[in-house]
């Protein structure tokens, strides 16, 4: 009983450091997909015109639930480069983690930029 009584809080401890690292885990997929959405919605303008989304935002938060959906910000921006034309879309989420101990933070920001090409509205032979 001693021993366990010594080693509970340190399993304990652990036991939250795992279920937050797999939560960082997750809501960042969940994010890089969202930003991924989001920058083929606006690369392609055939596929933008018969999507179910009427902007940008839907299209990002389509494969977020309800509650992470509300929180993010998306922003997105064009530009152009040698190779052609480009779109940039960024998405960032809160995340909080379950508890806070000292030396880990227990805010934290995910953001994930994706860059894609822009398809050309007429196809080019």
């Amino acid at each position: 009983m001693v021993e366990f009584a010594i080693v509970l809080p340190l399993l304990a401890f652990l036991f939250l450091v795992v279920v937050d690292f797999c939560r960082i885990f997750y809501f960042a997929q969940v994010v890089t997909n969202c930003a991924r959405n989001g920058a083929i919605y606006l690369s392609d303008p055939v596929t933008a015109a018969k999507s179910p989304y009427t902007s940008v935002q839907e299209a990002t938060k389509a494969d977020a639930g309800a509650d992470i959906g509300s929180q993010m910000t998306i922003s997105s921006q064009s530009g152009s480069d040698s190779y052609g034309d480009y779109v940039h879309v960024t998405v960032d989420y809160p995340f909080q983690t379950i508890t806070s101990f000292p030396g880990i933070p227990n805010r934290l920001t995910i953001t994930r930029t994706v860059e894609v090409r822009v398809a050309s509205a007429v196809p080019q032979s």
